[in-house]
């Protein structure tokens, strides 16, 4: 074949992997970001993924966060990698300690952390206009058994409880602050139930901290014991 007739080849071969390429439809900007990143992280003088790589992963935070795109632990503690161990689901809820039925994801995220990487703190990291929260404001405890976010959402049901209780004449944007926060320390409690986390905190190896994230505000709240409170930090 001539040299012309291989340079016609080539060029349509090229050209139909481009358009099986494009037929996938990738979301060209996670690539883009993900091209941004490896310049960033990757240049040929950089060592710290190296480092990471060849020493593993040694994290001293465990965040419990949510699944909103809006609240991203990495960015809002301006972290870089390596540094926090984070597991996320909806409205950022421990399970308490319970028979082995079924899938544990959040539950084996945190045991790893703190058995296996031996972090020593534990954030649960809420925050405000949290969807799961709105919607067990909005169920009332009657969920849908069919829907798994409000089979999941029952797990803080104590926490919407309380606040009906305690906030009957409140607009619904205070309820559902007092609710996110509140399930936060339902799951502080939660996190006591696991024998390997109560040991570690009694003998001071390992703190647990309830934090809200005010996303209007961009301001960050921890639960103060001594006050009962969710105070600036």
């Amino acid at each position: 074949m001539s040299e012309g007739g291989d340079e016609m080849n080539s060029s349509a071969l090229a050209h139909r992997a481009s358009a099986a390429a494009a037929d996938r439809r990738w979301p060209q900007p996670l690539i883009e970001g993900f091209l941004r990143f490896r310049d960033n992280h990757f240049p040929s003088d950089d060592i710290e993924y190296l480092r990471l790589f060849s020493e593993g992963q040694k994290p001293k935070f465990l965040i419990v966060g949510c699944c909103d795109s809006r609240v991203d632990p990495a960015l809002i503690f301006n972290c870089a990698p390596g540094e926090l161990f984070v597991v996320r689901n909806v409205a950022n809820i421990v399970p308490p300690n319970e028979a082995r039925i079924g899938h544990h994801g959040t539950t084996a995220a945190i045991e790893y952390g703190v058995c296996n990487l031996g972090v020593e703190h534990i954030v649960v990291l809420g925050h405000e206009h949290c969807g799961g929260i709105q919607n067990l404001l909005k169920t009332r405890g009657a969920g849908n058994p069919d829907s798994f976010i409000d089979d999941w959402m029952r797990l803080v049901e104590s926490a919407r409880v309380s606040v009906e209780r305690d906030y009957v004449h409140a607009t619904e944007e205070v309820r559902g602050r007092a609710c996110e926060q509140r399930a936060i320390l339902v799951s502080l409690k939660n996190l006591l139930t696991f024998p390997w986390i109560a040991q570690r905190v009694a003998e001071r190896a390992l703190r647990i901290h309830g934090w809200y994230f005010d996303i209007k505000q961009g301001q960050l709240l921890g639960y103060n014991d001594a006050t009962g409170e969710f105070e600036p930090l």
